[in-house]
């Protein structure tokens, strides 16, 4: 019986001694955390106070997404014999010059993207990649500074398509205005007199107009995650139909050796390209379709895979 009775005793102090190391060990992990927190807002202060230094700021990340399958035999399905593959392309770059009077900021973001569906029992299908996505855009912005967060500015815009009908429609914005830096790394752009260059084959539906350009980015690095969104509008001053815009965001996230997760999202309404594409370029076009009758839903697009950071 005194066995037991210290038996029962050895393990019950055993037990109370784990107890004690293990919430010993737990504030002790939590303070560990408080430091590592202390330390990377130090970090973040400090690289705040280098992306303020004059000179230039340089950068560029891009994601890679792939989706291959193979089928065969598989009766559950219409084409029970197939192989399909989706693979996608982005990349964003910057190059940033700021100076004591001065800043000149330049961007480009390409979207690129190949799809395949290839029905083995189906000899005349086309079982090629085609064509997806198709996205390119570069701008350039030029301000002369007026205090810490105000500037006189001249943008320059580019919009098109790169792998079918490159300049087909294509968009030109060159305006002039004020830019606003209310924060680091978010740019405002307000330019009430700009010039909406419009290249296309169809003059019928695209035409080129005076309007208003606003422009937002931000753009941020913060330990491994690479952050970035981009809105552009041009309201047009002639007619509604004639405006567009585009949000682009863009994320990425380092694992290792620059490799990680990357992640984007894109916006766009443009009542010309949705008209052009009901009447003129769609499977069914229709030439009666107008301005006031045609469906201009939101144009979207969405890519998820492998990062790399350079």
């Amino acid at each position: 019986m005194k066995k037991i009775i210290l038996t029962v005793a050895v393990a019950f102090i055993a037990t109370i001694g784990f107890s004690q190391t293990e919430e010993e060990l737990k504030g002790q992990l939590g303070a560990a955390k408080d430091s590592i927190a202390a330390i990377q807002g130090r970090a973040d202060a400090l690289q705040g106070q280098i992306d303020k230094l004059p000179g230039w700021k340089k950068g560029a990340f891009g994601t890679i997404g792939a989706n291959i399958s193979s089928f065969n035999n598989w009766y559950a399905q219409a084409s029970p014999n197939n192989s399909t593959g989706n693979i996608g392309a982005t990349v964003n770059a910057f190059a940033n010059l700021n100076q004591d009077k001065f800043f000149w900021r330049n961007s480009g973001n390409i979207n690129l993207g190949w799809v395949k569906f290839d029905d083995k029992d189906n000899p005349d299908d086309d079982d090629s990649f085609r064509q997806s996505a198709d996205v390119f855009t570069i701008n350039s912005l030029y301000g002369r500074k007026l205090s810490e967060k105000f500037a006189i500015s001249a943008l320059g815009e580019y919009r098109t398509t790169i792998l079918d009908n490159f300049n087909d429609p294509g968009y030109l914005d060159l305006g002039v205005g004020a830019t606003w830096t209310p924060i680091a790394d978010l740019v405002v752009v307000i330019h009430p007199l700009n010039y909406n260059f419009v290249f296309s084959s169809n003059d019928a539906i695209f035409e080129s107009s005076l309007g208003a350009k606003i422009v937002a980015d931000y753009t941020k690095k913060i330990g491994a995650v690479n952050f970035k969104t981009n809105f552009s509008t041009f309201q047009s001053y002639k007619s509604g139909d004639l405006s567009n815009f585009t949000w682009i965001n863009s994320l990425g996230y380092t694992l290792w050796n620059g490799i990680g997760l990357g992640f984007e999202f894109g916006l766009r309404n443009s009542k010309q390209e949705a008209l052009n594409y009901a009447a003129v370029s769609g499977p069914a076009p229709d030439p009666t379709i107008t301005f006031d009758n045609v469906d201009n839903n939101l144009q979207t697009y969405l890519l998820f895979g492998l990062n790399y950071a350079f």
